[in-house]
Formats: structure tokens, C-alpha cells, sequence
């Protein structure tokens, strides 16, 4: 009998993707909130010692800053990037659930900095590493970040039980 992998009802990946995004939107925006109401720009105030300070900076490009004042194309890359994880969480019947988990982790990012940028045209940021030199970053970019190495993982084992799946359907 040929391996068979299991069917995801339309309805709970697009949930799942759909939640995970907006519970990632929803934290981004309220610690973002937090840190501009509590953090002075230039003075930073140390979280774990030696590691992290929580350090108020606004960013007009992407990562260290670059392709600054291009605010209009990282929000139209976001929503393309959403939308393409939309259409996969749609389409894809056998994706696994943690994959749309994490398809919406990434979107949610995503479009967690692309709604800095359409109110305030800049991302705010506020995680500094101490211990050495790196770009300030938020909540967003780390799901952004996490969200796609935990992506390529997951797409990398769901290929191979593919692969194994239409292998044996190929012998029956």
C-alpha cells in the first residue's frame, strides 16, 4: 500500500496561519506601544547584563538600515510575501499545521513592521545586543527571523515525505 500523507481541512490551515499571524501582529503592536511610551531614544536600559539592552531607535530602511527610504516597497514586499503564504495555507492540502503556524508567524511579522511604516513611516525598534555589534530589532523580526528558519525546516521534511509519498504511488 502507498504511503499517504494526511489531508488538512482548508478551514483549520488557513486558521492556524490566520491566528498565528494575528497574535504576532497583536504582540508586536502592543510591546511596540510599550517601548515608545517607556524608552527615551539614546538612553538604553539594560535587560540581561552584558547581553541585551532595550534601546529605542526608529528605522526608515530594513536591517541595519539598509535601503532606507524605501518604507513603500518593504510594505508592498510584506504584503507579497503575506499573500503567498496565504495562497500556500490555501491550496496545499497536505500542509502540515506547523508549517501554517509558522507561514503565519512570518506574515504576522511581516505585517506587524509594514503597519509602523504605513502609520508612522518608520519601524520602531528596541532590542540592542550588547555582547556585539548587531542591528536593533523588534518582536517582529524575530518572528520574521525564527519563522523562516523553522519554515525551511519544516518544508525540508514535508518535501521528503512528499517525495516518499508519490515514490510509492508510483510503484502501485
Amino acid at each position: 500500500m502507498a504511503a499517504q500523507l494526511k489531508t488538512t481541512p482548508v478551514s483549520r490551515r488557513l486558521g492556524l496561519f490566520a491566528g498565528a499571524a494575528a497574535i504576532v501582529v497583536a504582540l508586536d503592536q502592543l510591546v511596540k506601544v510599550w517601548a515608545r511610551a517607556s524608552l527615551t531614544p539614546g538612553s538604553p536600559v539594560t535587560l540581561v547584563p552584558h547581553v541585551m539592552d532595550l534601546s529605542l531607535v526608529y528605522n526608515t530602511g530594513a536591517a541595519f538600515s539598509m535601503g532606507e527610504g524605501k518604507g513603500v516597497l518593504f510594505v508592498l514586499i510584506a504584503a507579497v510575501i503575506t499573500v503567498a503564504c496565504a495562497v500556500m495555507a490555501y491550496k496545499e492540502e497536505t500542509l502540515p499545521s506547523p508549517l501554517a503556524v509558522t507561514l503565519g508567524c512570518v506574515a504576522g511579522g511581516g505585517i506587524g513592521n509594514a503597519i509602523d511604516r504605513v502609520v508612522a513611516g518608520r519601524v520602531t525598534d528596541f532590542f540592542a545586543t550588547t555582547f556585539m555589534d548587531f542591528a536593533v530589532f523588534n518582536v517582529a523580526d524575530i518572528f520574521i527571523t525564527c519563522g523562516v528558519v523553522a519554515a525551511f525546516v519544516l518544508w525540508v521534511r514535508w518535501d521528503k515525505e512528499r517525495e516518499v509519498a508519490e515514490a510509492g504511488s508510483e510503484v502501485n
